[in-house]
């Protein structure tokens, strides 16, 4: 501030709020200390930008002014992840017949994922042989869920793949799945949606329809209880059994996105505000 240069914050999550929300760490003197921290750190920027309405909302209850904060939603590529005009080279690859109703978990394998319900989905449809789990992804909970899935012959898995094959992994997909943690509900907006949605297929998410991702979902997809195994393998079930349905939802999730979450649109928007930023300086 001393030479008169603008200051922009962008959260992504809240990873404090997230830390003691989902018990990661405790202590209630310890979340005073380290909220009052944070609350006059965010005070001291010109702008603060966060990629949903429901995190802004979050921004004013620390005391940022409304005039100071920017909705900026992750962006995507919608021109590099389109739907498939045919099937996926992961499927001849991993094996899964061409008649297989795939569903795909792509993303980071952390602990404010809620994964532990993966297991007990998979489990829950080894009945269903023509129901394939691809699970894709690295992290802290990957070697426990590993261990969670052991036995189950319907599940695939993948290491983190080449970002260049990133639209044949999503294209993978006939069932996107996403689970969250109930008390992680809008202390984050799970980046991987946007390819989900770009890559024109429905959404299998674990969070509560008042939430801003259930509001999102809620017309692509289906949502399950969070942690809730059983209600996961409902979805998914209806979903696998129905494949104009799949499709229409599908087409639905690719729509939302090109007319919301276009790169050039949310740069556009960003750049717009940031002139606005430098001008007010002036």
């Amino acid at each position: 501030q001393l030479s008169g240069a603008r200051a922009w914050l962008h959260i992504q999550d809240y990873e404090v709020d997230a830390a003691f929300e989902l018990g990661l760490v405790k202590g209630a003197r310890l979340r005073g200390l380290t909220s009052a921290a944070e609350r006059w750190l965010m005070r001291r920027f010109d702008r603060v930008s966060t990629i949903s309405q429901r995190m802004i909302e979050r921004a004013r209850s620390k005391g940022v002014d409304a005039a100071r904060l920017v909705h900026l939603p992750n962006w995507v590529d919608v021109e590099a992840v389109q739907p498939l005009a045919g099937p996926s080279s992961y499927r001849a690859q991993l094996g899964i017949p061409p008649d297989a109703v795939v569903a795909l978990y792509s993303g980071n394998m952390g602990a404010k994922q809620g994964l532990e319900v993966l297991a007990g989905l998979a489990r829950r449809l080894l009945h269903r042989p023509d129901i394939r789990f691809v699970y894709c992804g690295q992290g802290a909970g990957r070697e426990a869920l590993v261990q969670a899935c052991a036995g189950l012959s319907n599940i695939h898995w993948l290491d983190l793949q080449p970002v260049e094959r990133l639209p044949d992994l999503l294209g993978l997909a006939d069932i996107h799945l996403l689970p969250q943690r109930a008390d992680a509900a809008d202390l984050v907006m799970p980046s991987k949606l946007t390819g989900m949605l770009s890559s024109g297929r429905p959404v299998v998410a674990g969070t509560r329809a008042d939430t801003e991702l259930g509001q999102v979902v809620a017309h692509c997809g289906r949502l399950a209880t969070p942690d809730d195994a059983e209600a996961f393998a409902h979805a998914v079930q209806e979903l696998a059994d129905n494949s104009g349905l799949r499709a229409e939802l599908g087409q639905r999730a690719r729509t939302w996105a090109v007319q919301n979450l276009a790169r050039d649109s949310v740069l556009h928007r960003f750049e717009a505000a940031l002139r606005e930023c430098i001008a007010s300086s002036r």
